[in-house]
């Protein structure tokens, strides 16, 4: 790290002489106008002196470093606690390749309204220049991003969320064809004022610009920026698929290994997912954690479909995570970890609801006032986070940075319903396994702003981080079947079904047993029953032993009702329309004959 504008060390040493990313770091720093300029290097000395002065200027508060050894809590301003979605642009030459899901807006508007903004915005602030890469160093599969911020609360962040410092400068590289292909990256906080915030998306250009904010989904930027918006344009440009999917390994007591991705919609236990420990019953099985929340998928020289997790650590929703349903994270965040918006105790731990043991009688709360178990209000903020490294994960895969990614058996789609979805079912064929991808629905939480527990289209978990049209991104994954010659088997899963207002299925570790299902469906080891959708375990499939719940209970969390599916069939022809011209015809052809095979069916019972 150094104060010099020229990109060296903090000894001096030359970090980097691609004439390209020095020429835009200085266009940038023209136009912010910061007082100094640092380039990072990732260095351990960095970490130690950023964080000194982060912690200096309140930008984090020390833990107790006996319990929580090198973890600080960060408090962000009350308005800027979540991803802006309507404040959130793809910037592209036509309205119709941002597609109608879309905020769009003119790239000439967009750089000329946002900056305005950037002008002068760093005077009197530090710029950093953040090089990472998303995915493993050296994967011809990972891309390099540069993110210029005057946040030290990003750079920590980015640090922890990727591969950050002289390891991406070293693979980009100074000369050759690719030494100009990184992302560039516009960040400031300005004045954190919600009426000045954009964050936009320039997919041609590979640029993102966002301002106005400090909340980790709007400016971590290798994140839901890079990873998915811009990934998943390159992916169809490239013709693989950037998704927001977790990725995780099976391994069963005689060491057989299987892959799987899963898409859910954020907040809807995909971490614990990702971090799963298998209940008693499957002792001998384990749960290799790969990613818990993007995958980079391609089409390996096999045929197969191949993954890697493009990021290096965790940022992940604190509160409902404790030992009882996330063990693993437990341990993850134990030291390392940057918590943003949690509350405090007063021996300088952290605390949010659903955490074990008693509510505490007094904490300082995530906006830093007194609050006390009577409090009206949350002591920590429902989006409130963890930032913690990949290398805490007591069972992170030993693949995890395996440059080629590992084999994808079986891709499972789910999200959170009160009704209509069972518990588990497989797709007959691609085709079908898109379809339950692109009419995913999930009742909203508080990770997205807007009314929480409404039913939303939410295709393939993607909704708020597709970077192009959606009905070309159905179009693309139905093309992509011709690439890949041996293909996953597609699952629909839904561990939140209710019954007089109560769940029906245990869910966390106890999901293993649906997870065991798929596992044996994937590799053609066990049956299934045949139904209008798809396929669905038979009687005695599920191992339901030593499962402490009465078998209608199950019963009801996998049955299928007619009259609930056809009026979900048939909601899904609105959402269709609403995607215009590039929805595919396939997807509405198979709705209609879903339509028509329920007709039936009913009219057989009559």
């Amino acid at each position: 790290m150094t104060s010099s504008s020229s990109p060296v060390d903090a000894s001096g040493k030359v970090l980097t002489s691609n004439p390209h990313l020095i020429k835009w770091v200085a266009e940038m720093a023209a136009l912010t106008k910061p007082d100094r300029i640092v380039w990072c290097d990732g260095s351990a000395d960095e970490k130690k002196k950023l964080t000194e002065e982060a912690v200096e200027l309140k930008i984090l508060e020390p833990l107790n470093q006996d319990k929580l050894p090198g973890c600080y809590l960060h408090r962000s301003n009350p308005n800027d606690v979540a991803r802006v979605e309507n404040l959130t642009f793809i910037c592209t030459p036509t309205k119709d390749e941002a597609g109608p899901t879309n905020n769009w807006m003119d790239p000439k508007e967009a750089y000329a309204k946002v900056g305005k903004l950037f002008d002068g915005s760093m005077k009197g602030r530090t710029m950093y220049v953040v090089p990472y890469i998303m995915g493993p160093a050296g994967s011809k599969l990972s891309k390099v991003g540069v993110e210029l911020t005057d946040s030290i609360y990003v750079v920590l962040n980015q640090r922890i969320m990727t591969r950050m410092g002289r390891v991406a400068l070293d693979m980009l590289g100074d000369t050759g064809p690719h030494s100009n292909d990184f992302n560039r990256g516009l960040h400031s906080t300005l004045d954190c004022n919600p009426e000045r915030r954009f964050i936009c998306h320039f997919p041609q250009d590979n640029t993102i610009w966002s301002v106005g904010s400090g909340y980790g989904g709007n400016v971590l930027l290798g994140k839901k920026c890079l990873a998915l918006r811009i990934g998943s344009y390159l992916g169809k440009t490239e013709g693989w698929l950037a998704e927001h999917m977790l990725i995780l390994g099976v391994e069963s007591p005689e060491g057989e290994m299987t892959y799987v991705a899963a898409a859910f919609p954020s907040a809807c236990g995909k971490t614990n997912f990702a971090m799963m420990i298998p209940p008693k019953r499957f002792k001998g099985w384990k749960i290799w954690t790969v990613g818990d929340d993007i995958a980079w998928m391609h089409v390996g020289d096999d045929g197969r479909l191949y993954a890697v997790n493009p990021e290096n650590g965790y940022f992940g929703v604190a509160p409902g995570t404790s030992y009882e349903s996330n063990p693993n994270a437990m341990k993850t965040i134990m030291k390392d970890t940057i918590f943003t918006n949690v509350a405090r105790t007063p021996d300088g731990d952290v605390w949010w609801e659903g955490k074990d043991g008693p509510v505490p009688p007094e904490v300082i709360d995530w906006k830093g006032n007194p609050w006390t178990s009577k409090s009206p209000e949350k002591a920590a903020h429902p989006n409130s986070r963890f930032t913690a490294p990949a290398k805490n994960n007591p069972w992170l895969s030993k693949f995890a940075d395996d440059p080629d990614g590992v084999p994808i058996s079986a891709i499972i789609f789910g999200g959170r319903r009160a009704t209509t979805v069972p518990l588990v079912m497989q797709a007959f064929n691609w085709l079908n396994g898109v379809f339950f991808g692109a009419t995913l629905g999930s009742e909203t939480t508080a990770a997205a702003t807007g009314k929480v527990g409404v039913v939303r289209r939410d295709p393939f978990a993607m909704l708020p981080f597709c970077g192009y049209n959606m009905g070309e991104y159905f179009q693309h994954w139905l093309k992509m079947q011709s690439k890949i010659t041996h293909p996953p088997k597609i699952f629909l899963v839904n561990w939140f079904r209710k019954k007089d207002g109560k769940f029906l299925w245990p869910g966390f570790g106890e999901n293993m047993r649906v997870l065991k299902w798929i596992v044996d469906r994937a590799r053609l080891r066990v049956g299934g029953q045949e139904t209008v959708f798809g396929w669905v375990p038979k009687a005695g499939d599920l191992d339901l032993s030593g499962l402490n719940i009465p078998h209608e209970q199950v019963d009801d969390a996998t049955n299928i009702d007619l009259d609930e599916w056809q009026t979900e069939v048939e909601s899904y022809g609105e959402f269709f329309k609403s995607l215009g011209a590039e929805m595919p015809r396939a997807l509405e052809l198979h709705r209609e004959l879903l339509l028509a095979r329920i007709e039936a069916v009913k009219g057989g019972h009559g």
